[in-house]
């Protein structure tokens, strides 16, 4: 008993990381009542086992005999604003990224499913869980997520959520945020990130997006800022063109040819404007017929090796996209066996990536070493993990309100609390020093999961001697000491009153 005590009355690592990062988002709320009050809210998130809806938090934190309104007035968008508490977070996740690595974010658009015809923002669209070949129709609102990827070790990472914006269509219902495309929503994000970067003292590292082919847009490629590379999927019969003959030499070899010219022959009158493109390269499905210029490597992706196959070609540029040169990298399609009491086959199709170049010293290059970015090509797929974490485990998009302004800050205060529970959770255990799975046949996977922190998190704000659902989750009064047995008992209650 007394060893259970010392070890309930000392603060974890993981209970401790987060503490501070609810202390760092203090200065965003105008009142103090604010920040506790929402505190309040998060931890009755943390606790409650129905759906993570307001009124469930409240129940689970023992405040249902009281007026429900203040909480409510949470989301109406005038307590705090969604864009100050992700700009924290990513200050936060910037402290925690080495200066001398790329800073890598993944982008993605989800739906928040919605069973209201009239709830802001919500629209028609193709749904998720119907047939392949004869989609259906569900009413959900349209939401960009935005990542931060920590670097690599083992060749295993995880996606960080840092920012959520709206990406409504034109024909949803009216909301406070207007109607934008993803890419637009993407290009805010790139932008304001890259800003953020640069006011913190790190202009030169380089800031790699990563995005599937939703994303591969002439107006994204030619709108990027500097110093920031997108990697995005692209089209197999993709418009390229060779780069013309101006942009294809380097600038101490066209001032040398250019005096030559000049001294050999009179002075000429150029007519017209300069050549955008060079001739017309292949097609990327007509590269991959080619035979000859493939390479082969061994990458190692989540403690497993890898062989790929692939070619990398280039520079080009991309039809309407003239200032932008591009990388164009094709990988081989694969085939395997799994399964050892009925073996399977599996496929993978060809795959056609474009990169943006790098200029060197007059020399375009790419902007990491191409094994680099093969194994995040790979990893992109951790922002689909989380988008079912989310939306499955931690109940984003079960909050019911519906202002214009406050059913956007509901999913957007979500992301935000799911995002700043990763990061604390990064900053305690890294990547592999998570609990100990307690399975009979089963000694855990080698790096924890989100159900691993769900499950320690509310472990040990149970068994801690001065917790109290009532208290906020950065205490300016000592704290009141409650059973164990009671707080499980609202928590349960609550679901049951549900």
């Amino acid at each position: 008993m007394k060893n259970n005590t010392s070890r309930s009355s000392k603060q974890s690592p993981l209970l401790g990381n987060i503490d501070e990062l609810f202390a760092a988002h203090h200065y965003i709320f105008q009142q103090h009542r604010t920040f506790e009050r929402m505190c309040k809210l998060a931890r009755g998130m943390f606790l409650t086992l129905g759906r993570h809806t307001v009124t469930q938090a409240i129940r689970a934190i023992g405040e249902e005999e009281k007026d429900w309104t203040a909480w409510y007035d949470l989301f109406n968008g005038e307590r705090f604003h969604a864009e100050k508490l992700f700009r924290e977070l990513i200050h936060q996740t910037i402290a925690s990224a080495p200066a001398d690595q790329p800073y890598v974010t993944a982008v993605d658009c989800t739906q928040i499913a919605r069973s209201s015809d009239t709830m802001p923002g919500s629209g028609w669209m193709p749904a998720p869980g119907t047939a392949v070949w004869r989609k259906g129709l569900h009413r959900a609102q349209r939401m960009l997520t935005c990542a931060w990827l920590p670097p690599m070790q083992e060749g295993y990472t995880r996606a960080i959520p840092i920012r959520c914006l709206s990406a409504y269509t034109p024909k949803s219902e009216p909301a406070e945020d207007p109607s934008r495309k993803d890419w637009e929503a993407a290009m805010m994000h790139i932008h304001l990130l890259r800003e953020q970067l640069n006011q913190e003292g790190r202009r030169e590292q380089k800031l790699i997006v990563l995005a599937d082919g939703a994303f591969d847009k002439a107006t994204v490629w030619q709108g990027l800022p500097d110093q920031t590379f997108l990697i995005v999927r692209t089209a197999k019969n993709r418009v390229l063109y060779n780069l013309p003959e101006a942009m294809a030499a380097s600038p101490q070899k066209r001032s040398a040819k250019k005096n030559k010219q000049e001294s050999a022959q009179p002075k000429k009158i150029a007519r017209g404007r300069p050549r955008k493109y060079g001739e017309k390269a292949p097609a990327p499905s007509e590269q991959l017929a080619e035979r000859g210029g493939w390479r082969s490597t061994q990458i190692t992706l989540r403690g497993r090796q890898i062989d790929i196959s692939y070619k990398l070609r280039g520079c080009y540029l991309r039809e309407t996209a003239p200032n932008c040169p591009l990388f164009l990298i094709i990988i081989d399609s694969d085939k395997w066996t799994v399964g050892k009491r009925r073996p399977r086959t599996r496929y993978r199709d060809p795959a056609y990536f474009l990169v943006r170049a790098a200029l060197k010293d007059g020399v375009w290059i790419l902007p990491c070493p191409i094994e680099q970015i093969l194994i995040w090509l790979w990893q992109r797929w951790e922002i689909e993990v989380i988008h079912r974490e989310m939306k499955t485990s931690f109940g984003v998009g079960d909050i019911q309100c519906w202002g214009k302004a406050s059913s956007t800050l509901s999913v957007q205060w979500m992301v935000w609390l799911f995002g700043l529970v990763m990061l604390g959770a990064y900053r305690a255990w890294n990547l592999f020093d998570g609990p100990a799975a307690y399975a009979r046949w089963w000694s855990g996977a080698r790096r924890w999961s989100f159900n691993t922190l769900w499950s320690a998190l509310r472990a040990e704000l149970w068994t801690r001697r001065d917790f109290h659902p009532g208290s906020p989750l950065f205490p300016a009064t000592r704290p009141k000491i409650i059973p164990v047995t009671d707080e499980l008992a609202r928590a349960a209650a609550s679901v049951m009153r549900g």
